[in-house]
């Protein structure tokens, strides 16, 4: 892979795309962060910038805490490249991998991220939610479709401002549990309705008396998982944030044994929400530095 185009230090473009999708293929990440897609959409909110060290891309950002750090190097010798940023005192954001592979030398520590981990779950379970665990699911499904007349559909450009008006709904009433994140993630989620063919994203929309009230937008991880970026609902239809769950996993990435959800990043009710689902993975995220005694 050609890695020479990549000056120190400069901003991710939209005609990057090919090069990342082509060093993921080979990466095959677990971590939901490591899609291009995912890095794009939220250039902003975490500063990412796009570096070469030794023969590995790497990627430069901030938490929304402001504090720096590098995503786990693309391509070239990895533990090598990760070596060298650790030496350069700059933290590490990676995967139990990774910080096992880190942690074999002295100097280094690891921290888990617990707001971090990603859930996995097997695909076919939130498709179809079988047996008595998933009950409660399907009553709240319900309750919805034996209230609303409604279609489901693929996401198509037809559907972009139904659904950034139902962002614009679903932002004022979460505007009150404002966590310091809230605005970026609008932000991007604005950009990946408008941008989802040149991002390679996949969604499906709920319309209700033909107005959309739900969507969800994807794309593949890896081989055999798809990542659900994106999940928004009008708050006051019972159900329907698990309508448009099961049929996000129902039609697209069928294909696919798993779908990450992503993390919680703290929140008590997101969390509560993601473990009802019964995850069969928490992909494990930590803090690597090097310990300075």
């Amino acid at each position: 892979m050609e890695l020479s185009r990549y000056p120190d230090h400069r901003e991710l473009r939209l005609e990057d795309k090919p090069f990342f999708d082509a060093l993921f293929q080979e990466l095959q990440p677990r971590m939901s962060e490591l899609t291009f897609a995912g890095l794009y959409l939220f250039r902003t909110a975490h500063s990412y910038r796009v570096s070469r060290l030794d023969d590995s891309v790497v990627v430069l950002g901030r938490g929304y805490d402001g504090s720096p750090y590098a995503l786990p190097p693309l391509g070239g010798d990895r533990l090598n490249t990760a070596r060298l940023l650790l030496a350069a005192r700059w933290e590490l954001y990676g995967d139990e991998q990774l910080s096992v592979a880190m942690a074999r030398g002295s100097r280094v520590t690891s921290a888990e991220d617990r707001d971090s981990f990603d859930y996995v779950y097997r695909r076919r379970d939130l498709a179809e939610l079988p047996g008595n665990r998933y009950h409660k699911k399907k009553n709240r499904i319900s309750y919805f479709t034996n209230r609303h007349e409604f279609t489901v559909e693929e996401y198509r450009d037809r559907h972009r401002d139904g659904c950034l008006t139902l962002l614009d709904d679903w932002t004022r009433v979460h505007a009150r549990m404002e966590n310091g994140s809230l605005a970026h993630e609008v932000q991007a989620t604005a950009e990946a309705l408008t941008r989802t063919r040149h991002l390679g994203l996949e969604g499906v929309v709920v319309l209700v008396a033909g107005k959309v009230r739900a969507f969800a937008l994807g794309e593949r991880l890896n081989t055999t998982t798809s990542v659900c970026h994106f999940q928004k609902a009008d708050p006051f239809l019972e159900g329907l944030y698990q309508l448009v769950d099961r049929e996000f996993n129902r039609r697209l990435f069928t294909d696919c044994e798993f779908v990450n959800r992503e993390q919680d990043l703290g929140e008590p009710n997101l969390r509560k929400s993601k473990l009802s689902y019964h995850p069969v993975e928490l992909v494990r995220k930590y803090r690597i530095r090097t310990h300075i005694p």
